[in-house]
């Protein structure tokens, strides 16, 4: 079965929920395709910039996953661990709207055997 790295709905309707013009935290777990996965996201990860940066996105971390702590599996699915803060939801959505950001985006759908985006906002103080 083919794993999705694309959304399979439309992002307005999924972020809905998110409260509009706070922050939002995007949790973005990839696995890559073998051989060359890793660099066609490194193209895009370069690409993006220019993006990110219209749309007031931050990158807050990025790393690898080693070993598993907690869980079924001595390490995790996924090979990346990205997470970027964006302003709003709305901010998110112009963005992936762009016909410049869809360009790039076609090296991160060649980059990925697996992904998960992950909106995410506050809950505690």
């Amino acid at each position: 079965m083919a794993e999705q790295v694309v959304p399979s709905a439309d992002p307005r309707e999924l972020l809905a929920g998110l409260p509009p013009g706070e922050p939002v935290v995007m949790i973005n777990l990839l696995q890559f395709k073998r051989p060359d996965g890793a660099e066609h996201y490194r193209r895009y990860a370069r690409g993006v910039v220019p993006h990110l940066d219209s749309a007031g996105g931050r990158v807050l971390y990025s790393g690898n996953a080693r070993v598993s702590v907690i869980g079924d599996a001595e390490r995790p699915w996924w090979d990346a661990i990205l997470v970027v803060e964006y302003p709003s939801p709305e901010a998110f959505l112009k963005m992936v709207a762009d016909e410049g950001y869809q360009e790039v985006h076609k090296d991160r759908e060649a980059a990925l055997d697996r992904a998960e985006l992950i909106a995410t906002s506050r809950w505690m103080g």
